[in-house]
């Protein structure tokens, strides 16, 4: 099974982020522990005041969970421990002292649109196109809900959830405010980013964080919550209309 690779360079206090795994960017837990452990060491780092999250190609942003390590859970422990892994990395994103900011270049599946909706603002391009398919594999956006419901709304999220064959476009994330501003392509996007980046390097590090704060204000019980919810994963995981769907999905 890959385990995928985070690159992170820091310059001129800004850290960018990228991380890659050659099943179309999707998250095996490997990955998910490492993505998160990077976050805390950024939070506490005084020579970062923003931090820039991509992943690695042209086409997908994040395919979600790994489906080869979805299809190894034998058990309810290891279920909640892998859907854990998404859990504390949104949480870990959540409560960064420094601006995330995503670079949504292709199509983001699942955990990616909650990765994507972990961001504090996200840029995209127009192939950025988003679904939420975990209905179709018999589980449900349990563990990443409350950051998806949070940007778009219930509504939206009710909609991604239901239509779970569907992709929902770019410009539909847009209007749904998943993403702050949307482009034609992934070297205007990355500009446009690090412009932004550059611009909030400039500002006092302390009122950054002190709003980032405010910008999640009201989630202090995501540890409990999404714990909750990845409890509830864990035991979907291990039906047998999942692991058929997986097995079929996969071939």
């Amino acid at each position: 099974m890959e385990l995928g690779t985070i690159h992170t360079k820091i310059e001129n206090s800004i850290a960018e982020v990228v991380f890659h795994h050659p099943a179309s960017n999707s998250f095996p837990s490997t990955l998910l522990r490492e993505l998160t452990q990077k976050f805390k060491e950024l939070s506490v780092n005084d020579a970062v005041k923003v931090v820039l999250l991509r992943s690695e190609g042209e086409k997908a942003f994040c395919g979600g969970a790994s489906f080869d390590e979805l299809l190894t859970i034998k058990d309810k422990e290891t279920g909640i421990a892998f859907f854990m892994g998404f859990a504390n990395l949104i949480n870990a994103i959540r409560t960064c002292k420094k601006i995330v900011i995503g670079c949504v270049q292709g199509k983001a599946v699942g955990g990616g649109v909650g990765l994507a909706s972990a961001c504090d603002y996200a840029l995209a391009t127009e192939a950025a196109a988003i679904k939420l398919s975990e209905f179709f594999i018999g589980i449900g956006a349990f563990v990443i809900e409350p950051a998806v419901s949070r940007k778009i709304g219930k509504s939206a999220f009710c909609q991604l959830s239901l239509e779970a064959t569907e992709w929902h476009s770019a410009t539909w994330a847009q209007e749904k405010n998943l993403y702050a501003k949307v482009f034609s392509n992934q070297q205007i996007m990355l500009e446009e980013a690090n412009k932004l980046a550059v611009q909030l390097a400039g500002y006092n590090p302390y009122a950054l964080a002190e709003m980032k704060k405010v910008f999640w204000d009201g989630t202090e019980n995501w540890d409990v919550l999404l714990s909750e919810r990845a409890q509830i994963s864990g035991d979907l995981v291990l039906s047998d209309f999942t692991k058929e769907a997986l097995t079929k999905f996969k071939k």
